[in-house]
């Protein structure tokens, strides 16, 4: 069974930056379009990012423009998120997910300290 798992959340300070990995395993499959999405405390669950393959595309959330950068290579079905100038509303778990949610992953956590 497929399973998708995240690493590289922590703790960072205002302005710094993460770096989130996902990569699959036990399993495969074929992936045609990965994304990250977070929640927030108290907050819906939001896409942050998603890439798309065949024809390739990218899709950011508003608010994470210019800061935040997805990539990954369908070929290893892995996706990353490059996070840029982190600001405290980026605080959230973080999930990835393949193929439009037919796999999850179960979250990392990243938090901004102002």
């Amino acid at each position: 069974q497929v399973q998708l798992t995240e690493s590289g959340g922590g703790l960072v300070q205002a302005g710094g930056s993460l770096r989130l990995s996902c990569s699959a395993s036990g399993g495969t499959f074929s992936a045609e379009a990965m994304g990250w999405l977070r929640r927030a405390p108290g907050k819906e669950r939001e896409v942050v990012a998603r890439i798309r393959w065949n024809p390739d595309s990218t899709w950011y959330l508003d608010s994470v423009k210019g800061r935040f950068t997805i990539s990954g290579d369908n070929g290893k079905n892995t996706v990353y998120l490059q996070m840029n100038n982190l600001k405290p509303e980026d605080t959230a778990t973080y999930y990835c997910n393949a193929n439009d949610g037919s796999y999850w992953g179960k979250g990392t956590l990243v938090t901004v300290s102002s």
